[in-house]
């Protein structure tokens, strides 16, 4: 006899929740429900049916399908700005083995978006809230938190979304639309949904986050496998770890990680790209086919999280006007005597949090420095403590000795150990000396020179490359990493920047906002306008043409060069749009690639990391003219067929900088890409790993990060997800260990199996 699983449980539900109900399915699919790639039906019998007497069964067809969306769209928009404290609440039941993620993406009529993430594990049937309405929304307590998403603030048996992007609050009174997208697997999903509804909010607790830090930096309310309770558990913990990676390295691997079971080709002393067996392959420096996966983020410079505390600040170093570091990349900022004493609590709600900080007389008192200024948190600026390396000091800097040395010692033992080829992006410049693994090598350009917007510069502005100064950053950026590097062999390749905003794809704005925003601009003000001016003039030759071609009535090229806006954005704009972006593109990876091979020239140059939110096709191919390998930031499941079909038309090797998959487990946000638990984050891990080894045009792979953002989020940004293959305690996380070995013990067999030798 078949047991129907019911949300959590009627009992549970009736106990609390004071609801309002919206969509029930007893009758028929309301039309107010729409599809996009999902077959939908009603079903009477079987799990999931949560209310009444039917539910509504979705199957996606995810696999060949990269969006696959329900979406509800009231005739009249909800008015639910009425109703006291609230979430949007329904029952997911999950027929398949592998959990699913849902983003839910509640729209005004206005289009703001509001936009949460939730996991439903396979076999489960379970209610989640999207809270919408509330004390500690926005505004409230999240300001004064710095995380990216705080859990609920009050007590509820039921599954708290995730926030994720968007407006936290949208207007209530005009509910428009509301979107469950499950996008980037690699599997079809079989759900049932039903008892769609409003939930009401019971009484917060404004201290539901205090105190819930305990002294190593761990979820002090949460327990977990990897949690260690005592200095001696996790110096016990350490001492098994350190004996099981006296195994060392995997077979058939050269010195410099390369396969040497496959073909030895023309060894130059320096990693290079060549076609083997029609699939773009890296060659390590001594001629062995080489890929590379590694983990980004070995480094401390992300593992700090704010304390609350302020200091004087004219007793903090000030940041040099040729700095060639961001911020958030300084691996430590030395805190003086006369700073500790000028120490006040700044934010009283956020040191709350801690259940133990040290004094600045504690020996991990070191383990303080000082964020100068912040992308977005609870404070302007203020004191820092890194709870990961005041727990390396516990665990290898007994009797004095060297723990940082340690640590990179064990590190490095680490990656041979679990199968990585390399140490990936952002790797402190201390382990570039090694000669154990290789590395990659990055670098930011920033200064004082004019800039471009793209309409939506979400980390920052982007560079104007015709500007003179752009060019002499760049060169002084290269110049930072030459000194670091010190002609190591072992370099794979450089990154320089990082997730550019190019532009969004999907509306006219987004995809050719640099070209859009920088025509309404003078030549006067802008290089980069000037050099759009004359490209017109080059193309039209006459201000008659382009006015044919544009529809325009433009009075000269002396107006043109004042500034254009208010375009039609006919075909021939945006023809010329395109055109134009490409030019901007080019420009600025032309000065970056000359900039590095004048000084590096036996280097790999590896692009900017293309963020898949600002990945138009002209910039990639403006990368593809000047880069040796494109690189590509990708959070999804796994490389999705469908948005890559371009990579045969470029033909070039290509990299992912950046994927992880998170769980939320202890946690108060699990990532951008999620998992039920930590057995199926290896699993999902494995798969993607192999979805880039079977790619014939990407080299390599690198998980974004080593380590686990702080709880209470990283000091630069909030950022707090379990994506580490190690967590705050420096312990790690056995099912990903497992499936490292698994996956990167037969990544060239399965890469390189037709290769001759």
């Amino acid at each position: 006899m078949e047991t129907r699983l019911r949300a959590d449980s009627a009992k549970t539900i009736s106990e609390h929740e004071q609801s309002i109900l919206i969509y029930d399915f007893a009758e028929q699919i309301p039309k107010a429900f729409s599809f996009s790639n999902v077959d939908a039906e009603l079903v009477s019998e079987g799990n999931g049916i949560t209310t009444g007497s039917q539910a509504l069964k979705v199957t996606t067809h995810s696999k060949e399908n990269f969006y696959t969306s329900i979406f509800i769209e009231p005739e009249q928009p909800f008015d639910w700005s009425a109703l006291p404290n609230f979430s949007f609440a329904f029952d997911v039941t999950n027929l398949g083995r592998r959990s699913t993620q849902i983003f839910i993406n509640i729209f005004d009529k206005q289009g703001q978006m509001h936009s949460r993430s939730i996991n439903v594990a396979g076999g489960s049937c379970k209610t989640y809230l999207n809270e919408l309405k509330g004390e500690f929304l926005k505004g409230g307590l999240n300001y004064e938190s710095g995380f990216r998403s705080n859990p609920a603030a009050w007590d509820t048996p039921f599954h708290y979304a995730t926030w994720m992007w968007g407006e936290m609050n949208i207007d209530l009174s005009a509910v428009a639309k509301i979107e469950l997208s499950i996008h980037g697997t690699l599997i079809d999903h079989q759900l049932v949904l039903d008892n769609f509804r409003v939930i009401f909010t019971p009484e917060c607790n404004p201290d539901f986050l205090k105190g819930c830090l305990d002294k190593f930096g761990q979820n002090a309310l949460v327990e977990t496998a990897e949690k260690v309770h005592s200095e001696e558990e996790l110096l016990a913990v350490t001492a098994k770890e350190l004996k099981a990676l006296e195994q060392g390295a995997m077979p058939q691997r050269s010195r410099f990680s390369g396969y040497t079971g496959g073909p030895q080709l023309e060894a130059t002393g320096f990693f290079r790209t060549e076609k083997i067996d029609g699939k773009w392959s890296l060659v390590d420096p001594d001629g062995y086919p080489y890929f590379a996966t590694g983990l980004d983020i070995i480094r401390l410079a992300n593992s700090f999280t704010i304390t609350g505390i302020d200091y004087d600040h004219s007793k903090v170093a000030a940041r040099s006007d040729d700095d060639v570091t961001p911020e958030d990349s300084k691996e430590k900022l030395e805190i003086s005597q006369e700073a500790f004493d000028s120490a006040y609590v700044a934010n009283q709600t956020r040191r709350d949090f801690f259940d133990w900080l040290p004094s600045y007389d504690d020996p991990l008192a070191e383990h303080y420095s000082y964020m100068r200024e912040l992308f977005e948190g609870p404070v302007d600026r203020g004191e820092i403590f890194s709870f990961y390396s005041a727990n390396l000091q516990r665990k290898y800097g007994q009797d004095g000795a060297d723990y940082m040395g340690k640590w990179r010692e064990v590190t490095m033992d680490r990656m041979l150990n679990w199968g990585f080829s390399c140490l990936g992006n952002w790797t402190a410049p201390e382990f570039y000396s090694n000669d154990k693994i290789p590395y990659f090598a990055n670098g930011w350009i920033i200064g004082d020179f004019k800039t471009v917007t793209s309409g939506d510069d979400f980390w920052a502005p982007l560079p104007d490359p015709f500007d003179p100064v752009f060019r002499e950053r760049a060169e002084a950026t290269v110049s930072q990493v030459k000194a670091e590097m010190q002609g190591s062999p072992w370099c794979v390749g450089i990154f320089i920047d990082n997730e550019k905003s190019w532009g969004r794809m999907g509306t006219i704005n987004g995809h050719y906002g640099i070209t859009i925003h920088t025509l309404g601009r003078s030549d006067e003000e802008s290089p980069t306008k000037a050099v759009f001016t004359q490209a017109l003039k080059d193309k039209y030759g006459t201000v008659e043409q382009l006015n044919q071609a544009w529809g325009t009535n433009i009075d000269s090229w002396q107006a043109v060069a004042g500034g254009v806006s208010d375009l039609a954005h006919n075909e021939a704009q945006l023809s010329d749009y395109s055109m134009l972006l490409e030019l901007y593109a080019s420009e600025y990876f032309k000065v970056v690639n000359e900039s590095l091979k004048a000084q590096l020239p036996n280097h790999l140059y590896l692009g900017a990391r293309f963020a898949d939110w600002g990945c138009n096709p002209e910039v990639v191919r403006a990368a593809a003219k000047h880069v040796d390998v494109v690189s590509y930031n990708y959070y999804k499941e796994g490389l999705h067929p469908e948005p890559w079909k371009f990579l045969a038309e470029v033909d070039m090797p290509s990299i992912i900088g950046e994927f992880h998959i998170g769980v939320k487990e202890g946690f108060f946000h699990a990532g951008l890409v999620t998992a039920n638990d930590q057995t199926e984050r290896g699993e999902m891990f494995e798969d993607y790993l192999n979805s880039v080894i079977d790619n014939p045009y990407f080299v390599g792979a690198h998980w974004f990060q080593y380590i686990d953002s702080p709880i209470t989020g990283r000091s630069f940004d909030g950022e707090n997800y379990n994506v580490g293959f190690v967590g705050i305690t420096d312990v790690p996380y056995q099912p990903m260990v497992d499936a490292a070995k698994r996956v990167n013990g037969g990544m060239y067999q399965r890469r390189f199996k037709n290769a001759k030798k």
